[in-house]
C-alpha cells in the first residue's frame, strides 16, 4: 500500500509539473499554440487531481460529475476545433481521446465503491476491459512515438556543441542561437507530452 501511495504522489507531481509548464506556454506563440497549451494544462491538472491518493476527494457524486463534465466539455471543444481547415488535426484528435479517456475513468471510478482515484481502483472491477485495452494500446504507442521523436532532437543538440559549432565565433548569438533556443523549447514541450502520456497509461493500468 505504501508503494502504491508513493507512486500516486509521484504521478501527481509529474502531471502538476507538466501542467505548470503548459501554463507558461500560454504567454507566447500563435493562437492555435496557446489553445493547445491550455488544453494540455487542463489535462495535466485534471490527471493530477484524479491521481491524488485520497479516497474522499472523488467519493461524492457531485465531484465526479464536475470532473466528468469538465472533460466532456474539453473533448467536445477538441472535436469542434477539427472543423477549422488550418487546425492541427492530430493534436485535436489526441486532446479529444485524452478528454474522453478521463470521462471514462471517472465513470469507472463511480462503478467501484470506495475507489478514490483511477490509480486506486480495484483491478478488474471498473471499466470495460476491451475499451481499457484499446486506450492502453493507444497510449503505449503514443509514449513510444514520443520517446523516439525526442531521440533525434537530443542527438542534434549534442552535435552542435563540438568545435564546429564555435568555429564562426558567433554561435552564441544571432539566428543560430534563436534556432537552438526554439529547438530546446520544442524538446521540453515534447517531454511534457511524453510525461502526460506515461501518466495516462499508468492511470489506465490502475483500472
Amino acid at each position: 500500500m505504501h508503494g502504491t501511495t508513493t507512486t500516486a504522489w509521484l504521478l501527481v507531481l509529474l502531471c502538476a509539473a507538466s501542467g505548470g509548464y503548459c501554463l507558461l506556454r500560454l504567454r507566447t506563440g500563435a493562437a492555435e499554440e496557446r489553445a493547445g497549451a491550455g488544453a494540455e494544462a487542463l489535462m495535466a491538472f485534471g490527471m493530477a487531481a484524479m491521481a491524488v491518493p485520497a479516497a474522499a476527494l472523488w467519493s461524492t457524486e457531485w465531484s465526479r460529475l464536475l470532473l466528468g463534465g469538465v472533460f466532456l466539455g474539453a473533448g467536445a471543444w477538441a472535436l469542434w476545433g477539427l472543423r477549422r481547415p488550418d487546425c492541427r488535426r492530430s493534436h485535436h484528435v489526441h486532446h479529444a481521446v485524452g478528454s474522453l479517456a478521463m470521462v471514462y475513468m471517472v465513470a469507472a471510478m463511480a462503478a467501484v465503491p470506495g475507489a478514490g482515484g483511477a490509480h486506486h481502483a480495484v483491478p478488474g472491477a471498473g471499466g470495460v476491459p476491451l475499451l481499457t485495452g484499446v486506450l492502453l494500446l493507444y497510449y503505449a504507442g503514443y509514449v513510444l512515438r514520443g520517446g523516439v521523436r525526442l531521440l533525434p532532437v537530443a542527438a542534434q543538440g549534442g552535435a552542435g556543441t563540438g568545435p564546429a559549432a564555435g568555429a564562426g565565433g558567433g554561435a552564441g548569438s544571432g539566428p543560430a542561437a534563436g534556432r537552438a533556443s526554439g529547438a530546446a523549447r520544442g524538446e521540453v514541450v515534447e517531454a511534457c507530452r511524453l510525461a502526460m502520456g506515461i501518466g495516462m497509461f499508468a492511470m489506465l493500468v490502475g483500472l
